[in-house]
């Protein structure tokens, strides 16, 4: 696999410093990497890369294993694999849904790199789902998590399990108290990139806003009616004020998403991915939606509850300003509340502007379109269905996501329902299909 011209494809113009020294450190030593870096640096693609040069795609057995924390995590490290184009076969192990069904996509698609969360993949390993013999490449992303007490014994049979495993990176923005002697790592080379102990790049700027009631809901509104268009992160600490937050701004007039532990697989992706399509304005959300939610395209990050520990703040703060964009988050501080003191950097107080506009409504709806993959439908199918027959235009369609028997795609928000008219009864590929608004 050539690196320039997997570049192209995803229209990456140049890599970052990181990037290139994580290269570098993959390709023309022998020694396991770790690396450290801030949120949103572009960590995923640094190992990719180079891993993906080295798979030998003649070989149809795993050869690289990556250990992510979550299934959020997990899924987006596998859809960029796979726009990278390499002609590598991926899949993505999490749990929330049957062990048998991903076991059967294995063996239909023989992947040579696979993500996956620790419990999910002790289970394919425990049922000898795949074979072991040939995973030379053992990478755990979001390492400081993975190796918490938590997982910790989930980890260390899973890394024990792992025999021939001849290379080993580990990447995180935090670095880890300890390295356990399970992970075994050998000679070992640091690609650190964490700013002189800045928590935050220059790029993010960090305001407080003081809010005269112990009860923060109105604030939040009103700095969300001065956010106009702009797409905001509301940080909670439980499930419960994720609830209730969502339930008071959708009663408001605002366009949520919600996000927490306690919601099934198929909702937390639709949640993610009705704000990552721009279908939505505000995601509210605990602490999960801090790592892992590969979303370029978002302005604001309000820390509604304050962060209960600094790597929780650093993550969090990290969802914004991503690949060298700029961004703002913001921490509302009650009537009894103080900034904490892990927040090293100066502040600005934020004085939120009076409006009394009603919330503007997001900018793209959700498409749900009922053939997919399996009924040999392409992005490029559907992007000249929705010009030639919808009567759209580029600008007015956003992000194509193709799945086995199904599709999503963002179009402009005023024109959903003429699409949805003109769709009723036409074809695609000479295929009549289900054309309505999702969700």
């Amino acid at each position: 696999m050539n690196i320039d011209n997997t570049l192209q494809k995803l229209h990456i113009e140049e890599l970052n410093a990181m990037q290139h020294d994580t290269i570098d450190a993959v390709l023309h030593s022998d020694r396991d990497v770790v690396v450290l870096a801030p949120t949103g640096s572009g960590k995923t693609l640094a190992y990719l890369l180079p891993i993906a040069s080295r798979l030998d795609p003649k070989v149809d057995e795993v050869q690289a294993v990556v250990i992510v924390p979550g299934r959020e995590l997990a899924m987006q490290s596998n859809d960029v694999f796979r726009r990278m184009g390499s002609g590598l076969r991926s899949e993505c192990l999490y749990g929330g849904r049957p062990t048998m069904d991903e076991h059967r996509t294995i063996m239909r698609t023989r992947p040579q790199i696979v993500f996956c969360t620790p419990g999910r993949l002790n289970d394919h390993i425990d049922k000898l789902n795949f074979s072991l013999d040939n995973v030379k490449w053992l990478v755990i992303d979001e390492f400081d998590k993975c190796l918490r007490m938590g997982f910790r014994a989930e980890m260390q049979k899973a890394v024990e399990s792992l025999p021939n495993v001849e290379r080993r990176i580990l990447l995180s923005a935090t670095d880890a108290e300890e390295m356990p002697s399970f992970v075994r790592m050998g000679r070992t080379e640091r690609v650190d990139y964490r700013i002189d102990e800045e928590q935050t790049p220059d790029r993010i700027g960090l305001y407080t806003v003081k809010s005269p009631e112990k009860d923060k809901l109105p604030i939040l509104a009103k700095m969300l009616r001065g956010f106009g268009d702009e797409q905001t992160i509301v940080f909670m600490n439980y499930r419960d004020g994720v609830e209730r937050v969502s339930r008071y701004l959708a009663d408001e007039g605002f366009a949520v998403s919600s996000l927490h532990g306690a919601l099934d697989q198929k909702q937390r992706e639709e949640a993610v991915y009705r704000f990552a399509n721009q279908s939505v304005r505000v995601l509210v959300g605990t602490d999960l939606a801090a790592r892992g939610l590969d979303i370029p395209e978002i302005n604001n990050v309000i820390h509604y509850n304050l962060p209960v520990g600094e790597d929780e703040y650093i993550h969090r703060v990290g969802r914004t300003g991503r690949w060298e964009s700029t961004g703002k988050a913001f921490m509302i501080i009650g009537p009894e509340e103080h900034l904490p003191e892990y927040v090293k950097e100066s502040t600005e107080e934020y004085n939120v502007p009076e409006t009394s506009a009603a919330p503007l409504p997001p900018r793209m709806a959700t498409l749900y379109i009922g053939k997919g993959k399996k009924d040999k439908i392409s992005k490029g199918d559907i992007l000249g269905f929705l010009c030639k027959i919808c009567g759209l235009k580029g600008a007015d369609i956003g992000r194509i996501d193709v799945y086995e028997r199904y599709a999503y795609v963002a179009v402009d928000n005023s024109k959903v329902r003429s699409v949805v008219k003109k769709a009723t009864g036409a074809k695609i590929k000479g295929l009549k299909t289900v054309v309505e608004q999702a969700f």
